[in-house]
């Protein structure tokens, strides 16, 4: 993994999480220059997935975040592209793995020491307090790195040469 320090999208996202955006909405934006997405329309698509998914404390946010990030630079298009597919979810599976090794989990739950499933739906006001007792910032910051370090290792259109959608 590249070090947090070293990638401009990890330092990108932690400042971004430090605005008040939840985790995916980090990350995603983070790489908004990887992809032709407009601000707001980025911004909605990953509001969903911030604590957990809508605080359901399920996938990490910024592990749900780094999946469609790295589904807007590698992802495939075509139903038919059944290479693409294959290879988009391994790609998927190797990050979640990256991300497993150094965290332990990808659940936000089991990232927060929480032992309930489900959580309120009322979002935590972003205070000092809530900053320190969280490791959010942190998980934002190495799942930008491990993105950022699996791009530079695979160039965008690595395949794409091998295309075939019929």
């Amino acid at each position: 993994m590249k070090q947090i320090e070293q990638s401009i999208y990890a330092k990108k996202a932690g400042e971004l999480f430090m605005e008040g955006y939840n985790c995916a909405q980090s990350i995603f934006l983070a790489f908004e220059d990887q992809y032709d997405i407009g601000r707001e329309t980025a911004l909605k698509l990953s509001s969903s997935f911030g604590g957990g998914m809508g605080r359901l404390r399920e996938v990490c946010g910024s592990v749900s975040g780094m999946f469609m990030a790295a589904g807007c630079i590698y992802g495939y298009a075509s139903p038919k592209d059944y290479q693409g597919k294959k290879e988009h979810y391994e790609r998927i599976q190797e990050l979640a793995e990256e991300f497993r090794k150094v965290n332990g989990s990808i659940v936000c739950r089991d990232l927060l020491g929480l032992s309930k499933q489900k959580d309120s739906p009322i979002p935590s006001h972003r205070t000092e307090e809530y900053y320190k007792k969280r490791p959010c910032r942190q998980l934002v910051e190495i799942s930008a790195a491990i993105l950022h370090d699996y791009m530079e290792k695979h160039p965008k259109g690595e395949y794409d040469e091998n295309y075939d959608a019929d």
